[in-house]
Order: structure tokens, then sequence, then C-alpha cells
């Protein structure tokens, strides 16, 4: 259920003129808009412009969010807008506003509204706030983090033109085997993670453990538990830091589910509990230490919609390689206590701050749709006290088959009302007749692999 669109809080002024004072030498701000694919549109705007930014926002087109992922109009996304082409108005995001050690300039996350500062219903966050909103209408605030698994490259390719492992900055190694949470690894990228932990304190962005994860250059940061919109708004700031902070050192940061074919893929794993006004977990062990029932609702609620999910949690054709080895990347729809195997996992740990961890999203995903979805789709579950069902991940199930592809997910996600209830229907639309638009550019382009296997062949 997506529930009506009030005003979306806008950053105060006095956040631009703390940041102004702070940086007096800062010439430059990066504004970022996320657009379907958390592909971040914007500008860079100069110093004297900051303070009108956040006064009276700025204008940009909502066309933005009728792009594919390379930044061009999708025809068919584009015949589902009716507002005539011209600006909607950002507005900068509380507590959004830093600066970037990396490249010397400040940034900022915007939202997108109306003339009339109405939360444009074609912005993946107003989504999630919207189903924010909800939660609190019952007594309840969402609380999570999302894990950011990626691989780091070299910006140089290998003599075959294909991409290869980045190079490690203290040794000048080329890194090669999985090593899997090996520390000497993340000793040799020192300099480079060292640069990254200082970007993320002066941005305020709550970075923490840093492993090096299942493949040759794959890495994991997680970030500190707190407001879901916070979360979500974390990894766009995450990722841009990685990026700009890897450009200075040679390298890459990339955010493909599954850039090489015979190596682990990188998720982006959601974990999602709910406090009450008190702030008291509602998802919390029962005093006989059993599961909450709920927990128990709203894995039900998700189980139930997980399928026709899919593309929002696998939107492009990329990202279905990732379950070709299902080893902890699961496109399943199971659940489970401390199983990784499964889609849902509860995780072990303290009785009063149990929560569950989705396990489906790849990296490549908009945070923000994720977000919104999975707990849109937790709360239908505890409205309904939906049961979960049996958990275990070879245990059948009554609910619709998983998608078995791309194309298939992109029907299901069309013919879906849960859905276009969870996101709002101009949202669900426009995402559907994007991602539609890809899968159609795709299936016309002849691949350097086609020539090999059929060119001079048949």
């Amino acid at each position: 259920m997506t529930p009506q669109s009030p005003s979306l809080p806008h950053a105060p002024l006095s956040e631009a003129q703390a940041f102004l004072d702070a940086y007096p030498e800062v010439q430059a701000i990066d504004i970022v808009l996320s657009d379907l694919h958390g592909v971040g549109r914007g500008k860079i705007i100069r110093r004297h412009e900051l303070q009108s930014l956040f006064t009276s926002g700025r204008g940009m087109p909502a066309s933005l969010f009728a792009q594919d992922v390379s930044g061009h109009d999708v025809e068919g996304a584009i015949a589902t807008m009716q507002d005539g082409g011209g600006d909607s108005i950002c507005w900068p995001i509380p507590n959004t506003l830093g600066f970037q050690t990396a490249t010397g300039r400040g940034m900022v996350l915007l939202q997108l509204e109306d003339a009339q500062g109405t939360p444009c219903p074609l912005d993946p966050r107003t989504a999630l706030m919207q189903q924010i909103n909800r939660a609190t209408a019952l007594g309840l605030t969402p609380m999570g983090a999302l894990e950011l698994e990626f691989y780091l490259v070299d910006k140089e390719r290998d003599a075959d033109g294909r991409p290869q492992p980045a190079r490690a900055p203290m040794t000048g190694r080329r890194l090669s085997g999985t090593n899997c949470m090996s520390v000497d690894e993340l000793d040799e990228m020192a300099p480079f993670f060292d640069a990254v932990y200082d970007g993320a304190a002066a941005l305020d962005l709550p970075m923490e453990s840093l492993i090096s994860e299942y493949a040759v250059g794959q890495f994991e940061l997680t970030l500190r538990y707190r407001t879901l919109a916070q979360a979500a708004d974390d990894i766009v700031r995450s990722k841009r830091l990685l990026r700009t902070t890897a450009r200075r050192f040679g390298m890459e940061a990339c955010f493909m589910s599954k850039p090489f074919s015979q190596s682990a893929g990188s998720g982006m794993h959601l974990h999602l509990s709910l406090n009450d006004p008190s702030g008291v977990n509602v998802f919390g062990d029962t005093e006989t230490g059993e599961t909450a029932q709920t927990m128990l609702h709203a894995i039900g609620g998700i189980r139930k919609t997980m399928a026709d999910s899919m593309l929002a949690l696998a939107p492009v054709l990329n990202s279905w390689r990732r379950f070709a080895g299902t080893v902890y990347s699961p496109a399943t729809n199971t659940w489970g206590t401390e199983d990784r195997n499964v889609a849902l996992r509860i995780p072990n740990g303290s009785a009063k701050s149990r929560h569950f961890e989705h396990r489906v999203a790849g990296v490549d995903t908009n945070p923000y749709l994720v977000a919104a979805i999975v707990l849109g789709a937790a709360l239908d579950g505890i409205e309904n006290a939906t049961d979960p069902g049996p958990q275990g991940a070879d245990t059948p199930s009554n609910h619709p088959a998983m998608p078995e592809g791309w194309l298939d997910a992109i029907d299901r996600f069309e013919a879906s009302d849960a859905m276009k209830s969870l996101l709002g229907a101009p949202l669900h639309q426009i995402f559907c007749a994007v991602k539609r638009g890809e899968y159609t550019a795709l299936a016309v382009e002849v691949t350097e692999l086609e020539w090999q296997l059929y060119g001079t062949t048949l």
C-alpha cells in the first residue's frame, strides 16, 4: 500500500552556512540526484550558489527518470510523462552535505519535487519515504543498514583488452588469489582504504568494518545501523566516495553484480528492523526466546511478493549472471535462521537487536527502490499477519515460482499490482518502460562472442 505523498523535509539553510564556514577554501559543490538506476545525475555548482540551493531549490527535469543507465532517453518511458519536459525543483536532503577529500569539492544529495512542493512520484527516494511515513503512522521507525560489496579494477586493461584486478598501492603487486578475509591483503591496500575512511569522516559517513571478500580484488564495507532513510543515503554517498577515491589511485570501483564470470558476485544485503515509539525493537525475541511474531509476519509479507519484486533486486542483464553460481547468492524465496543459503536470513546475535537480512539484491540496484519494496512488503505482512511458511533452503514453497531471467522479471514486475501499490503507479510504469527499453536495446545488439561463435562457422 502506498500512502499519500506529504512534503519531505528540506535541509535547513543553517547546514549550508555551517559548511561554508567550515570550508572557506571550497569553491564548488556536486549536487546529486539519484536516478532510477542509482546513478548520480546533477551539476557542479559554485560556492556562491549553495545558499540559494537551500533557500530556493534548483531546477532539473523529471525526464532524468526516463533515461537508461547510460543517460539516453528511453522512448517508451518518455511517452509516459505528462509534464511537458519542464523543470521540477530539487532540494537538498538533510544531513547529506559534506566535503569530498578526494575531489576538494563539496557534495549534497537531492530529492525532486514539483512546483507545488509535492514530492516527485518518479523519484525512487519518494517511494521509500512514503513507506517510511506509512510505518510512522503505525507507530514504527524503520532501522537498517546495507552492505556494500564491490571490485577494484585497474584503469588499464590486460593484453586481451579485458578488465584486470587492481595493483595494491603499498606494494605494487597485482591482486591475485581469492584471499577471502585476508588481513595482509587489506594491509597492502591500506593507503587506498585509509583515504576512503578519511573521506568518510569528512562526509560524516559511518563506514565500519572492511573485509577482503570471496574473489580477486573484491571487498566489502559495512555501514552503521541507523534509520532506513539514512542507510539508503549512505549507500549513494559511499559509492561516490569509493569511485572518486579509486580514480586518484589508478583504479576504478566496480559495482556490477557479476563483473567476472568465474568469480563471486557482489550483493547489497539489506538488514532491517522496526522500533516502537519508545525505541524498543519489535523484532526482538520473546521473553521465552522465540522469534517475534511481528518478525515472522514481516518475512511472510516479503515472501508473498518476492517473485514480483525481482526486477528491482536484479535490474539489469548482468544482475542475473550473479545467480548462475548460487553459493551465498540466493535467487530463491526462502528464509531461515543463521543460514547464508536462504534469501531472508535471521542472523544470530542479541535477542533485543534481532533483525532480518534480505540477501537477494545485487550491488547494482537502486538502494531506495530496494528499501521501499522490502519495507513495504514487510508492512503488508505485519498488517495482514502473513504466515512466513516453513524455513530452510530446500523447503518446498507454495509461493509463485521465481522469474527465470531478466525478461521474465520485467514481465512479472509490470503485471504486479503489489509492485504498483508499493511504488505508486507513475514510478512503477516508468521503471518498467525503462527496463523494457534496455532489454530491447541489448536484444538487438550483436556481441563479439556471437562473432566468435558464429561469424565464420555457420
